[in-house]
């Protein structure tokens, strides 16, 4: 592999895995129970998310006071 094909792939393998990061965060985001894309299904529990995300809301206001 020569030197223009190296930085062709680490480009794209970057770019595509920062793609799958931003695309999962903002699914966690979104609190969607059920999410389906093609022959793939996720069914979530978006309330115990719910709750674990502000009891970390509320411990972070109590170290920050």
């Amino acid at each position: 592999m020569n030197s223009e094909q190296q930085i062709f792939w680490t480009f794209f393998v970057t770019t595509v895995c920062g793609f799958l990061l931003a695309l999962g965060r903002q699914m966690y985001k979104s609190k969607c129970k059920e999410v389906s894309c093609g022959c793939i299904k996720i069914v979530r529990d978006v309330e115990s998310e719910m709750e674990l995300d502000e009891m970390h809301g509320k411990n972070q206001k109590e170290v920050k006071v």
